[in-house]
């Protein structure tokens, strides 16, 4: 197996928002769709089983017709602290572990993003096709959810 720090793409953030209202952008299915998608674009919940174990699939409609599925489990939650997930966004991305951590720093909210690959081969290619861009942009959207 090789090393997790090569595998791993990781967005540091703080929100200038407190923790538990951070956390409610990331739990609550309504707020989830205010921000999830990039900007412009319309994301439907079609599951949001916010359990471990728990099931969770969206969709967002494309200009084409087709739909953008990203569906995944949820596999580790500690309230207003952490949230891990497994996801697939198809068809860019298949297979990856999404660990949320959120940490409250005074009345803001620090916020740590990591993506885990199966192989650094995977996690290059990810990077080069703009998983930073697109992740970027989707928090650009929640820290504008945030602030309204």
């Amino acid at each position: 197996m090789n090393n997790l720090e090569n595998r791993t793409i990781t967005i540091e953030r703080t929100f200038n928002a407190a923790l538990a209202l951070v956390w409610e952008a990331w739990t609550q299915p309504e707020h989830i769709a205010s921000w999830w998608a990039p900007n412009g674009m319309k994301l439907d919940i079609v599951e949001h089983n916010f359990t471990v174990g728990g099931t969770w699939k969206f969709s967002m409609p494309m200009p084409d017709g087709n739909e953008f599925i990203s569906e995944g489990v949820y596999t580790e939650i500690i309230p207003q602290e952490k949230i891990v997930f497994t996801a697939n966004f198809k068809p860019m991305t298949e297979n990856v572990e999404i660990q949320v951590l959120f940490k409250a720093n005074g009345d803001k909210t620090n916020f740590t993003f990591h993506v885990i690959h199966e192989t650094e081969e995977y996690c290059r290619q990810q990077e080069a096709m703009g998983i930073y861009n697109g992740w970027g942009s989707a928090f650009d959207r929640l820290e504008g959810f945030l602030d309204s």
